[in-house]
């Protein structure tokens, strides 16, 4: 991964994992140990897809630029669906608070795309890849 792909990944995830573990201190006082838990869950499970997602994305925007926005789209759709595929299948569980990880998650994830567009932004991102060789056509 490129260093410039490394920064934006550590850019989104530093401020995902600071608003989990102040979700997680607060869902503690409030819903206890399994708030705690709840809290920590969302907190990877955001951090592992949306990691993931600009990984796959990344690696699509080097190898097929052709298909970025398409792939972009689609990786959305997909990490919002395996969401609701998780919460829906740990909905009644008795694991972890359900509320402390449902609005862990929801924070969790516009704190991810808040913090990835901020890098985004900032960073200095070349529209055209210099030439290799050093010479111009």
């Amino acid at each position: 991964m490129p260093s410039n792909d490394v920064r934006i990944l550590a850019q989104a995830a530093v401020p995902t994992a600071a608003v989990g573990v102040i979700a997680a201190v607060v869902s503690g006082v409030v819903a206890g140990g399994k708030g705690v838990i709840g809290a920590a869950v969302a907190t990877l499970i955001v951090i592992l897809f949306m990691g993931l997602g600009l990984y796959v994305l990344q690696r699509t925007a080097k190898s097929l630029p052709h298909l970025f926005q398409a792939m972009g789209l689609m990786l959305y759709a997909a990490q919002i669906l395996l969401l609701f595929i998780f919460v829906a299948v740990f909905k009644h569980t008795t694991l972890f608070n359900p509320r402390s990880f449902a609005l862990t998650l929801v924070a969790s994830t516009l704190t991810w795309i808040a913090a990835q567009t901020r890098a985004h932004m900032k960073s200095k991102i070349l529209y055209v890849e210099p030439d290799k060789t050093g010479h111009s056509s």
